[in-house]
C-alpha cells in the first residue's frame, strides 16, 4: 500500500459525525465533525490542507452529512473505510471486516448501546452505497477490553443474566486505550513488558490496565456509566440507590436514566457546569456564589480518578506508570497533580514544571527520582482506527 492511498475513518455519534482521511504515514489529508445533526443549527466543520472551512448543513441527518463528506474526499485515493463501532459485545475481540454476519451482530448489540450502535450503522450502510467495492473495517472500542479476565468482567450476579442477557463488564474507549498504551510503550525506555494505567479523563471518563498491551482490567462496564464520576454521568452508585429513586421518591426507567447520564457528575455536584474549565475559573473566585461546589466537583472527581487508578493497579503483574489522556487529562495540570497527590503510595512523583508545561505533545511528567513514570499522550483514536483498519486488510 503507497502512502498516497489513505484511509477514510468515520465515527457516528448519536447527533453527530467526526471524520478523517488518513494517510499510510499518519498524516490527516482531512478532518472534520459534523454537530447537532437533525435540528436547525447542523453544521460541518472541516480542515483541509491548512483551511478551515464551516458548512451550513440545517436539518441534515448522518446520511446527507455523509454524502457531503464523500464529495470532499472525491479526488482522493481512499484504500478502505474504518468505522468507529461501540459496543461489539462478546462476538468481536479484535476489528472485522464488514459483512452481513457483522452487520447483524452490531445490530444484535444495539440494546447494549441505544444512542451509538444504530447510529454507526447508518454510517457504514451509507458508506457501503457510496463505495460498494472498498474494504470496511467495524473497530470496536470493547474489543480491546476482551482480553480482561472473568474476575474482571464478571459481576457477582445470577450465572443465566451473564449466559443469556450478555450482562457483564465490556468497558469502553477501547480504541483510546489501545492508542495511548501502545504509543506510551514506544516511548518509554522502561524494559518491557510494560504495565500502564491509563486514565482517559474527559466528558466521558475511564481507566484501564493495560499489560504488555492487553486489557485487564477497566473501570467502565456493562455501559459506560459505571466507573469515574464524569462531565454529567454519576459514575458508580450504590445500586440500592436506584431502588430508592423508583420505589420511594417516584422516578420511572427514563427520568433515573436521564438523572444519572445528563444530570449527575460534575453538573450535579457543581450546580452549574459540566466544563472543567469553568469549574476551575468558579474554584478560584470567592467572589463566585458557585466556589464551594465548584471546588467539591473537583475534588469528588479526582478522588473518584485517583480511587480507580489505585484498583487497576492491582490488576496488572508489573506498574510501569501512569498515563494521562483526553481533554482533561492532557490539558488540565491542576487536575494531574490533585489525582497524582492521592497516590504517592504508589511511587508516583510529578516533575511540577513538566506537568505545567503547556503544549499539545507526548511528553514524560515524573520526577527524575520517582520510581513509576507518568506521561501525557494525546489521544488519537482515529488514528488507532486507521491503524486498526490497515493491520486488518
Amino acid at each position: 500500500m503507497t502512502s498516497n492511498i489513505s484511509i477514510l475513518v468515520i465515527n457516528c455519534g448519536s447527533s453527530s459525525l467526526k471524520f478523517s482521511l488518513i494517510t499510510a504515514s499518519g498524516d490527516q489529508l482531512i478532518q472534520g465533525i459534523a454537530e447537532q445533526l437533525g435540528t436547525a443549527d447542523a453544521a460541518l466543520s472541516f480542515e483541509r490542507e491548512g483551511i478551515d472551512r464551516v458548512i451550513s448543513i440545517s436539518g441534515a441527518d448522518h446520511k446527507q452529512v455523509l454524502d457531503a463528506v464523500f464529495g470532499e474526499i472525491k479526488d482522493f485515493a481512499v484504500a478502505a473505510i474504518g468505522h468507529r463501532v461501540v459496543h461489539g459485545g462478546e462476538d468481536f475481540k479484535t476489528a472485522a471486516l464488514i459483512d452481513a454476519d457483522v452487520l447483524a451482530a452490531i445490530e444484535k448489540n444495539s440494546s447494549l448501546a441505544p444512542l451509538h450502535n444504530p447510529a454507526n450503522l447508518v454510517g457504514i450502510k451509507a458508506a457501503q452505497t457510496a463505495y460498494p467495492s472498498l474494504p470496511q473495517v467495524a473497530v470496536f472500542d470493547t474489543a480491546f477490553h476482551q482480553t480482561m479476565p472473568p474476575v474482571a468482567y464478571r459481576y457477582a450476579l445470577p450465572e443465566p443474566l451473564y449466559t443469556e442477557q450478555g450482562i457483564r463488564r465490556y468497558g469502553f474507549h477501547g480504541t483510546s486505550h489501545a492508542y495511548v498504551s501502545r504509543r506510551a510503550s514506544q516511548l518509554s525506555e522502561a524494559p518491557a513488558p510494560h504495565g500502564w494505567v491509563c486514565a482517559h479523563l474527559g466528558n466521558g471518563a475511564s481507566t484501564c490496565a493495560i499489560f504488555d498491551g492487553k486489557s485487564l482490567d477497566t473501570s467502565m462496564g456493562l455501559t459506560p456509566l459505571e466507573g469515574l464520576v464524569m462531565g454529567t454521568r454519576s459514575g458508580s452508585i450504590d445500586p440500592g440507590l436506584i431502588i430508592h429513586l423508583i420505589s420511594r421518591l417516584g422516578y420511572s426507567a427514563d427520568e433515573v436514566d436521564g438523572l444519572l447520564n445528563k444530570k449527575s457528575g460534575l453538573l450535579g455536584l457543581s450546580g452549574t457546569t459540566n466544563d472543567m474549565r469553568e469549574l476551575g475559573e468558579l474554584a478560584a473566585d470567592p467572589q463566585s456564589q458557585h466556589q464551594t461546589s465548584a471546588q467539591l466537583a473537583i475534588d469528588v472527581f479526582c478522588y473518584k480518578a485517583a480511587q480507580s487508578i489505585s484498583a487497576m493497579i492491582c490488576a496488572l503483574p508489573t506498574f510501569t506508570g501512569l498515563l494521562f489522556t483526553g481533554g482533561i487529562g492532557e490539558n488540565a495540570h491542576p487536575i494531574r497533580a490533585q489525582i497524582c497527590g492521592h497516590l504517592q503510595h504508589f511511587g508516583l512523583s510529578i516533575d511540577t514544571e513538566a506537568n505545567q508545561t503547556r503544549k499539545p505533545a507526548e511528553r514524560c511528567i515524573s520526577c527524575i527520582d520517582s520510581t513509576r513514570q507518568v506521561w501525557v499522550i494525546p489521544t488519537d483514536e482515529e488514528g488507532q482506527i486507521a491503524f486498526d483498519t490497515r493491520q486488518l486488510i
